[in-house]
């Protein structure tokens, strides 16, 4: 089979979708001469809005190659949102479990019977505060490394202006303008016949990105940053930013001495305070100082504690 056939559930979808697209969204499409009309291929897309799988579905529909998307398995389940996933021919994505790879054996057999596999190689919505492509997981370049199928980078924009990443109400005037360019196929050849190493898959998938970059810069016409977005280091740095500032409020932590000091020497004024008062309560002084000693010894318990841990956390780095 050179090319999967439109189909029922495809065509039923269209005829579901397609009229609100066309009300709620207008059209600025290039590029799809770029979408091969024969074979197998790989459209690695950008993901900036719970709108634009709706709207880049309708894009490649029109070409007459309709996609085949990984989505979560989830969606699969029952009912008629299910039964339209199955029948369309959509892919299922298992996450954290043993069937966790299938969905890549399924996207390798559909490019190799001549279908269309539409990846969105971040993962998820774009968390850059500007919109911009993030780093991205490697299934995208695994598949293409071991098909040597043409990957085509489709950077797509205005569907985050209907409906930004996470909002829940869309923004409906005016109406927004979904722009799509399709470029020519990433040239991944210099990764044939090599062993798929993590560094080698990096490398493919950020010359995959970069493509679509390029092509969102074009759309947008503006200049991307040059280090996109990476959520791993923006958590590794929200951790230190969150460590130093529990470091100020905590005594004993990470050598944090001069704001950690003043915490140590509050609670020995209260306890001073608490120790001076106690005589004048009789029977209950030796009881009151039991407890203020107790309480001075678990403090400092726990600033012991804390820094252990705030040490053990940073040598884990």
């Amino acid at each position: 089979m050179s090319r999967r056939r439109i189909g029922f559930w495809y065509r039923f979808a269209a005829v579901l979708c397609k009229p609100p697209l066309v009300v709620l969204i207008k059209r600025d499409w290039r590029g799809m001469e770029n979408i091969p009309a024969e074979g197998g291929f790989i459209t690695a897309v950008n993901h900036n809005s719970h709108v634009d799988p709706f709207a880049y579905a309708h894009y490649q529909y029109n070409t007459g190659r309709v996609p085949r998307f990984l989505a979560k398995s989830g969606l699969f389940k029952k009912g008629f949102v299910g039964a339209a996933m199955r029948g369309t021919g959509q892919i299922p994505v298992y996450r954290e479990s043993t069937d966790a790879l299938s969905a890549f054996r399924a996207a390798i057999d559909a490019v190799e019977r001549g279908e269309c596999v539409a990846f969105y190689p971040e993962g998820t919505l774009t968390r850059d505060p500007d919109g911009w492509p993030m780093t991205a997981k490697t299934g995208a370049a695994r598949v293409a490394l071991q098909t040597k199928c043409p990957v085509i980078p489709v950077a797509q924009w205005g569907c985050n202006e209907l409906l930004p990443p996470y909002a829940k109400k869309p923004h409906l005037f005016p109406r927004k303008t979904h722009r799509v360019l399709a470029g020519p196929p990433v040239d991944l050849s210099r990764f044939y016949d090599q062993e798929m190493t993590a560094d080698l898959l990096k490398e493919a998938t950020e010359v995959i990105m970069a493509a679509i970059t390029r092509q969102l810069e074009e759309i947008r016409g503006e200049k991307a940053p040059e280090t996109p977005y990476d959520p791993r280091r923006e958590r590794i740095e929200q951790r230190r930013k969150t460590r130093a500032q529990t470091g100020r409020e905590v005594p004993g932590h990470g050598g944090e001495s001069a704001p950690a000091d003043e915490e140590p020497s509050g609670a020995g004024t209260e306890a001073s305070v608490t120790g001076v008062e106690a005589p004048r309560r009789g029977k209950d002084s030796a009881q009151a100082g039991t407890e203020v000693s107790l309480t001075g010894a678990e403090a400092a318990q726990a600033g012991t504690e804390i820094s252990r841990g705030g040490t053990e956390e940073e040598s884990g780095k």
